[in-house]
């Protein structure tokens, strides 16, 4: 049976769906899983969005992606995941990216092991424990699956700890796109979105407010009730040719969530991302997260890789090898 950890992936379906002359009828279902809950699984198909009771699956299980995406297909994409989100304080190793913001979102504080660090591995990790403790803070490393399992054993030999799995979802654009009457897109945000998106994050630092407004192309979405702002989302195009939107900080009041105002600040960023000529949308995720991974199911949102924060011991040293 499939459990909430195999939400974002692959899965297929063996359907009861009667019984003729005492022989059982079963209907297959191939798709994203994107719920799972005491009583039903919830998956994305091609032919859309399915909820099946668990009094109904004969048999369920993971199955294999599609297509993996190539290495070059990950780093382009982590490529643009960084510009749309852009740490103030950067480094290089090589190819390798050195990010901090002061200490706000693992994203912006870690370092992107991509391309060839110009070093060997060991004395990368070195290097990149050395650059953040010059700047005060624990060494982060974002590490892309399955194109970073090489560093992620290195750094679990270190006794690096993990937070939990992120999916990097996607979705084609125009279909992403519907109508989203009662959003209002800025190019900058107001005091009031400001305060929304601190309220979830705990604190919003000088640094967030270049992480937010540094890309050359972005939106802050809004929707009000009265003079009150009770939705909130932020878009950005990057890439080359203006290739991708990304998607994030989408926030509603929690006493006005699951009236469709999430999607409805989907769509004006589509919307908006459309114009400027992007013809795909990407977006992270927690993979635990299975409201959010739900909706951006039913959005078409499909995932291309996933990626663990990895984070270095607070004691800085290595585990002993007999542990």
């Amino acid at each position: 049976m499939l459990r909430r950890q195999d939400v974002g992936h692959r899965v297929v379906i063996r359907r009861i769906v009667g019984v003729r002359n005492g022989r059982t009828l079963y209907s297959d279902a191939l798709g994203e899983l994107v719920a799972v809950d005491e009583t039903k699984l919830t998956v994305a198909t091609t032919k859309g969005t399915i909820v099946v009771p668990l009094s109904e699956v004969h048999r369920a299980k993971r199955v294999p992606p599609q297509r993996r995406p190539t290495a070059a297909d990950v780093i382009a994409l982590e490529l643009a995941a960084d510009a749309a989100w852009p740490a103030p304080t950067r480094g290089r190793l090589g190819d390798w990216l050195l990010r901090s913001a002061d200490g706000w979102t693992g994203r912006a504080n870690s370092a992107l092991p991509i391309g060839d660090p110009d070093r060997p591995l060991e004395a990368a990790i070195d290097a990149i424990e050395a650059w953040y403790a010059q700047h005060g803070q624990p060494a982060m490393v974002n590490t892309p699956l399955p194109l970073a399992a090489p560093v992620g054993a290195a750094l679990d030999a270190r006794g690096w700890t993990a937070r939990p799995l992120v999916l990097v979802q996607t979705a084609p654009l125009p279909p992403l796109t519907a109508d989203a009457p009662g959003v209002s897109l800025t190019k900058t945000p107001g005091d009031d979105w400001l305060a929304i998106y601190e309220a979830r994050k705990k604190s919003l630092p000088p640094a967030a407010r270049h992480v937010l407004s540094a890309p050359p192309e972005v939106r802050f979405a809004g929707v009000y009730d009265g003079d009150t702002l009770i939705a909130a989302g932020r878009g950005a195009v990057v890439g080359e040719q203006n290739r991708w939107l990304h998607l994030g900080s989408i926030e509603v009041v929690p006493a006005y969530r699951r009236t469709g105002l999430a999607r409805a600040v989907t769509a004006a960023l589509a919307n908006w991302g459309a114009e400027l000529g992007a013809t795909g949308a990407f977006l992270q995720v927690e993979e635990r997260n299975t409201a959010a991974v739900a909706l951006y199911g039913g959005l078409g949102f499909t995932t291309h890789h996933s990626y663990l924060t990895r984070e270095q011991p607070l004691s800085g040293g290595r585990p002993d090898a007999a542990c």
